[in-house]
């Protein structure tokens, strides 16, 4: 956001106690306690947590990648879990994603079915929810992205969901790595445009 869109923003410790004064906020990927025991079982018990979670039920933005899509499962943010990957194998590489609702506010830039290029780099990003989940998240139109080579096994190709307000999003692949035609992609730049028209009122959310 600083650097591509210009727009100003803040590093906040897991050790600080309030997002007072901020509009969005993104839990970014990594490796959160060393991905000991569970990937994001520990970080849920850092000392910002209870302001995150007051911060998404107050309506406001909150996007996880990655790591940040697994914190938020485990803090009850998101349904479901990340499990090892199918093939038991760490994967980095650019994967082929289809925009399943651009009714969001961070999807609004794309184009519903568009195809993009995001890169993924994770062990446990293999999704999965139970059946009645599955069936509210299409029915609510939560499902935001999709593979289209299903690299690790999630269940119904999921890439990345929302909570049913629409204002808490994850996803495992990496939209800030696909900013810049030098990194390979730039269709991660319209995720980040996509939240900053939501604050000019700018996207109509289904």
């Amino acid at each position: 956001m600083k650097d591509i869109l210009k727009e100003p923003v803040e590093m906040v410790s897991y050790n600080e106690n309030s997002l007072d004064g901020f509009d969005a906020v993104l839990i970014p990927g990594g490796f959160s306690y060393g991905d000991y025991l569970r990937s994001g079982a520990i970080a849920k018990f850092a000392r910002i947590m209870p302001s995150l979670i007051d911060f998404a039920n107050a309506g406001k933005p909150v996007l996880g990648v990655c790591n940040g899509f697994q914190i938020l499962t485990e803090i009850g943010l998101l349904p479901g879990a990340l499990q090892n990957n199918r093939d038991m194998q760490f994967i980095s590489e650019y994967e082929a994603l289809t925009v399943e609702n651009n009714k969001t506010i961070f999807t609004s830039e794309y184009e519903t079915k568009q195809n993009i290029m995001i890169p993924i780099a994770h062990g446990e990003g293999n999704y999965y929810c139970s059946e009645n989940e599955l069936e509210d998240l299409k029915a609510n139109k939560q499902i935001v992205f999709t593979y289209n080579n299903n690299p690790n096994g999630s269940v119904a190709n999921i890439a990345g969901v929302t909570n049913k307000n629409g204002n808490v999003m994850g996803m495992m692949p990496h939209p800030e790595r696909a900013v810049e035609k030098i990194l390979g992609s730039e269709d991660g730049v319209q995720l980040f445009k996509s939240i900053l028209k939501s604050f000019r009122g700018g996207t109509e959310v289904e």
